[in-house]
């Protein structure tokens, strides 16, 4: 994937597409090409944003949930953005999620896939060994069902991260933020169409989190994929986009 990445103040973001906006947000080990699928298949008929989120800019007390949901909200401003289709996967789903209890107004539909907000399990019980290359390779398979998509890039981005004392403590705020921060009784409040795309198999927020935000969200609708882990429009690019397309066709949106 070679798409340019604008820098314009604070903000970075790929922008691509022409037609609705659709906004796309990254997890905490999120990365442009995570969305590589996603871009390709809709920016036909859809301006497809990512903003990159300052996960490792904010000062250390604004390290949260809800700051980076503000930061989305000046981002939109930035872009003169009144209305959105928000994608949110792990982390960025739940970013999305306090956008859209703050904004609800400013949300045209809403699309999760494997996103924190309720309850996940997180990366171990302790941080990883920083020395040991092969435990993080361990460790961010099991982000996918088929441990081969725990590529070289993506185990040393994280290695990188575990070893940058900064990141760390951002990562583990961020963490705590998101535990704090729980969703569940502001769910049910949302009433905007929204999409839930879960991976069968996702150990991090497990399939019972996916009926979870279903039983609370009335207008939701949930789509399986089976043999899939916590990224699904990375781990199965073509039915996540399959499910998505034919949603947003349905919905309007």
């Amino acid at each position: 994937m070679d798409y340019e990445l604008k820098e314009d103040g604070k903000f970075k973001y790929l922008e691509e597409g022409s037609g609705p906006n659709l906004v796309l947000l990254h997890g905490l080990f999120g990365a442009l090409s995570n969305y590589e699928h996603v871009i390709e298949h809709f920016k036909d008929r859809y301006t497809v944003i990512i903003p990159m989120l300052p996960l490792y800019e904010l000062p250390i007390i604004n390290t949260n949930v809800k700051n980076l949901a503000k930061f989305l909200k000046e981002f939109l401003l930035f872009k003169g953005i009144d209305k959105v289709n928000l994608l949110g996967n792990s982390l960025g789903g739940h970013i999305a999620l306090v956008f859209t209890e703050a904004n609800p107004e400013k949300v045209s539909s809403l699309i999760l896939t494997a996103s924190s907000g309720l309850y996940e399990n997180a990366f171990g019980s302790s941080f990883p060994r920083r020395e040991d290359k092969e435990f993080i390779r361990k460790k961010v398979a099991v982000t996918f069902y088929d441990p081969k998509h725990a590529n070289d890039e993506l185990v040393d981005e994280c290695f990188a991260m575990v070893n940058d004392r900064n990141k760390v403590i951002r990562v583990l705020a961020i963490a705590k933020s998101a535990i704090r921060h729980n969703m569940g009784k502001d769910i049910q409040h949302m009433k905007m169409p929204v999409c839930l795309i879960w991976g069968k198999n996702d150990t991090i927020t497990p399939p019972a989190v996916a009926e979870e935000f279903h039983e609370k969200m009335e207008n939701s609708s949930l789509y399986w994929i089976d043999n899939c882990g916590h990224a699904p429009m990375m781990e199965h690019p073509n039915e996540f986009n399959e499910h998505l397309d034919g949603w947003m066709k349905e919905n309007k949106v």
